[in-house]
């Protein structure tokens, strides 16, 4: 049955590649600080690779090739083994039973009006000929994953919230048909800071995504960031002259220090300046050039990425130890996840083998 009374999260990501600075200030850092807030009794992190052969099918080697990068990406930011459930989605068979039950409590059309399918869509390719059944009911794949473990919240971006309200529905529906307390109702929780809803790219046009090519890595080597701040990112193409004014909006390298600067950086790599406002304000008036911003904002994201670095090596010297962290996480989910399966199989009377009682029931009729 529903436990109301423990707090769970899950939250997760697809191994399609490594992870970068949009994850980081998105998901990643925030799941660091709710690891170590004390205020939740589990947390799962599911490194979604199901979720991902849906728009990769035809090379499962791309996901093959990511499971262990996405897993020292979590661990060099500071997720912990001893505090944290990381676990492989395909790994878990319960959550593929729930996705086929739950298919039958949601209509077609109900998932074409979810926006965040429709988006996915867009920035795939699919159309409605072409469109895969996984990747299509993806909602309800991930209402499988997150009711699997009874989550209470999902840490997530804004453009996920339909999909959790879908999740909801789901639960609901489920709940009211068999006439259970089963399934628990997930609440989204947002990034605390404006500034990590949606972290766009170094072009400014999207968000930052691999296989848009916008990205900076959380592993990437200090030569490739300097090359892509200093000569692929996106800032004020009317700032033609250091005296000209120059704007904030839309500048990647203001958009990527309101996220990642404070007050203390400048006293080390940038005296002329107490705060980020008086930089911003020199900015504007013109009298400020972007090289200078550039070489600024290069120092602040390695004061960030320096120590991740140095953690991700040390990982990359134990992957056996890796391995093993993924193998124990799944092998707990697997056991979690087939408690819940148990009841929903209970409550929509599919437990046929439970204590022989399908057995008893037919002797009953048969023999009065």
């Amino acid at each position: 049955m529903a436990n109301s009374d423990k707090k769970i999260i899950l939250t997760g990501d697809r191994p399609t590649g490594r992870l970068h600075l949009g994850h980081y200030v998105g998901s990643l850092k925030r799941r660091v600080e709710l690891q170590n807030s004390g205020k939740f009794d589990e947390i799962n992190i599911l490194i979604a690779d199901d979720q991902a052969l849906t728009d990769n099918w035809d090379n499962p080697d791309k996901i093959r090739d990511n499971m262990i990068q996405v897993a020292l990406d979590y661990l060099s930011v500071g997720i912990d083994p001893e505090k944290t459930n990381i676990c492989v989605q395909s790994h878990i068979p319960a959550l593929h039973a729930l996705t086929f039950y739950y298919m039958n409590l949601v209509t077609t059309a109900r998932l074409s009006r979810n926006p965040t399918v429709k988006a996915e869509m867009g920035m795939r390719g699919f159309d409605n000929e072409g469109l895969p059944v996984g990747f299509f009911t993806y909602p309800v794949s991930q209402a499988a994953d997150i009711t699997a473990f009874k989550a209470t919240t999902v840490p997530a971006g804004e453009d996920q919230e339909p999909m959790i309200e879908q999740t909801r529905e789901l639960v609901r529906k489920f709940n009211s048909t068999y006439n259970c307390d089963v399934l628990v109702e997930p609440e989204i929780l947002l990034p605390s800071v404006e500034a990590q809803l949606r972290l766009p790219g170094i072009d400014g046009k999207e968000k930052m995504s691999k296989s848009l090519g916008n990205c900076i890595y959380l592993s990437e080597d200090p030569a490739d960031l300097k090359d892509k701040i200093m000569k692929r990112t996106y800032t004020d193409p009317t700032h033609l002259k250091i005296e000209d004014p120059g704007h904030l909006e839309g500048n990647m390298v203001f958009t990527y220090l309101d996220a990642f600067c404070h007050d203390d950086l400048f006293a080390e790599y940038l005296p002329d300046y107490q705060n980020l406002d008086e930089m911003k304000e020199h900015y504007t008036k013109g009298g400020l050039g972007d090289v200078k911003c550039k070489k600024f904002l290069i120092k602040v994201l390695e004061e960030e990425l320096a120590p991740i670095r140095a953690r991700r090596a040390e990982w990359e010297k134990r992957i056996p130890d890796v391995y093993d962290i993924l193998k124990a996480g799944t092998d707990h989910a697997v056991e979690e996840t087939n408690q819940t399966l148990a009841e929903v199989r209970s409550a929509m009377r599919i437990d046929y083998f439970k204590d022989g009682s399908i057995k008893d029931e037919w002797d009953k009729i048969i023999n009065g």
